[in-house]
């Protein structure tokens, strides 16, 4: 047998198939040119559809990502028709029923992140635009995707976290509500009537523009210190970050100027130092410097 003649005909055979497929092959790429221009037209429209109701932006996204996968499925398979004329769907999804467990285990964190980015498209809470902390870590929700979400701390820096991790782990919402309780501890001296001291500090938590007072304040004698007795002051204003600094800021202003109106006293922490005698060398062996 002659192998060489016969590699040579079977190399033959390869090219004068593929010669006859290049038109098949010149209208797949054709069709999935078309499929590409299709994909943004659809996606345009959809979001102009879409932007008329009052959906949220990740369903939003959510939507356009489904209309764009949809033709392009559609797309490939039937550039996929073209090129293998004996395909069909059943024969396809048979295909794909094999691969998928294999391809299931090798991607098994894509798949993952992929349902775990969708069904937080669909879930009601977490927003675009909401301050969120989990595992860690905490800042302002960017960007949702199917595979990652965007956090942008509040020092600027852009995190990006799998979708899996938002999905299996507690995440708190800071801005879920328009409003949240903010709180602050102020110590009295212990010479200070309470009830005189809470008063005042009420007055001047009432004063503070930032304060939701119509909320209520909360003023409670927490504890007994080391050097004061402390109150702890609650009260209710906007629910970002910045909005807490801000009335933190004025309520802790308010309070220290009311006090010092009133002329109670914010007491100093007390501070216990120990001193130790010390004997110089020359006196070790000195009995009349006894050692302490």
């Amino acid at each position: 047998m002659n192998y060489i003649d016969t590699l040579r005909e079977q190399l033959q055979d390869m090219g004068e198939g593929f010669v006859a497929s290049l038109p098949s092959i010149a209208i797949a790429i054709f069709i999935l040119f078309i499929t590409w221009i299709l994909a943004r037209f659809a996606a345009r429209i959809s979001d102009m559809l879409v932007g008329r109701t009052d959906l949220r932006a990740s369903l939003k996204t959510l939507i356009d990502t489904l209309v764009k996968l949809g033709i392009w499925v559609a797309g490939i398979f039937i550039a996929a028709v073209v090129v293998l004329p004996g395909l069909t769907a059943a024969s396809l999804l048979a295909g794909l029923g094999i691969g998928a467990v294999a391809i299931g285990f090798a991607f098994q964190d894509v798949f993952e992140n992929f349902l775990a980015g969708v069904l937080i498209m669909v879930r009601e809470k977490m927003r675009i635009g909401d301050v969120i902390e989990c595992e860690g870590i905490s800042g302002k929700v960017e960007h949702i995707t199917l595979r990652e979400t965007h956090i942008r701390k509040l020092s600027g820096e852009l995190t990006v976290v799998p979708n899996s991790i938002l999905f299996k782990n507690p995440v708190e919402i800071v801005t879920d509500e328009s409003q949240r309780r903010h709180e602050v501890v102020v110590g009295v001296s212990y010479d200070t009537q309470l009830d005189h001291a809470a008063s005042v500090i009420r007055r001047a938590v009432e004063g503070v523009d930032h304060v939701l007072a119509s909320k209520g304040i909360d003023i409670f004698a927490q504890e007994f210190n080391s050097s004061s007795v402390d109150f702890l002051v609650r009260w209710w204003a906007g629910s970002s970050p910045r909005d807490g600094w801000e009335s933190k800021d004025k309520v802790i202003r308010a309070i220290k100027a009311a006090l010092d109106d009133a002329e109670i006293e914010i007491p100093f922490p007390y501070v216990t130092h120990t001193f130790k005698e010390t004997v110089p060398v020359s006196h070790l062996g000195d009995t009349s410097h006894p050692t302490p």
